[in-house]
């Protein structure tokens, strides 16, 4: 049986939390910002070694200046340092869906004029994400948007939470959790925490 060929190189960790190979970034944890790994470059995909260990798996790019930027590897530099969110080179790679995109604008539109203040709720809910459930966030911006409620990490939170709590113990897929659960959630205080951010607004 012949070996797959490998190449091996070693790369730096940017203060992006990015390494670089052939011309192409790649995200890692950002626990390894400063730090020199071992990048085995196979044909189809890329082994991150740290320490002796391997650390990430990534599809290999092709080509030339292209970026794989997972969300989950530099949202806890960005949360420390928002500003940089507006101008981030890799801005687009942190939508995971459209609804995430849809919940950025709105908050734009809301915090219209503070500066910095829709950067920073939409970051906690990315942050929020990949903490606890993309799916179970995911769900609870199409249900803010679908009954035109103040988009808000306070709000988005409230219904993840509530939606652990109704997702059964053994259920593994977050996309079947029953959105009209929500409803309960938003019909009691829960409401009034989602319209906060508008009526602070208006004020």
């Amino acid at each position: 049986v012949r070996l797959e060929a490998v190449k091996r190189l070693v790369a730096r960790v940017d203060c992006g939390s990015l390494i670089h190979v052939d011309r192409n970034a790649y995200s890692i944890n950002s626990r390894l910002i400063g730090q020199q790994v071992e990048v085995r470059q196979y044909v189809q995909h890329l082994e991150v070694w740290y320490g002796q260990k391997k650390v990430e798996e990534l599809p290999r790019l092709r080509g030339r200046n292209q970026h794989r930027v997972n969300y989950r590897h530099v949202i806890d530099w960005l949360v420390r340092k928002p500003g940089a969110f507006a101008d981030y080179r890799y801005q687009a790679d942190l939508f995971p869906s459209s609804l995430f995109r849809v919940a950025y604008d709105r908050l734009k539109s809301q915090y219209a004029g503070a500066v910095g203040c829709a950067d920073k709720q939409y970051l906690k809910i990315l942050e929020l994400a990949a903490k606890e459930s993309q799916g179970l966030v995911e769900a609870a911006i199409g249900r803010l948007v679908e009954l035109d409620r103040a988009v808000s990490f306070e709000a988005v939170e409230a219904l993840v939470l509530c939606g652990q709590k109704l997702a059964a113990p053994t259920a593994v897929r977050v996309d079947e959790v029953d959105l009209s659960a929500y409803d309960q959630l938003l019909d009691g205080e829960a409401a009034e925490m989602a319209l906060a951010p508008r009526q602070s607004l208006k004020g």
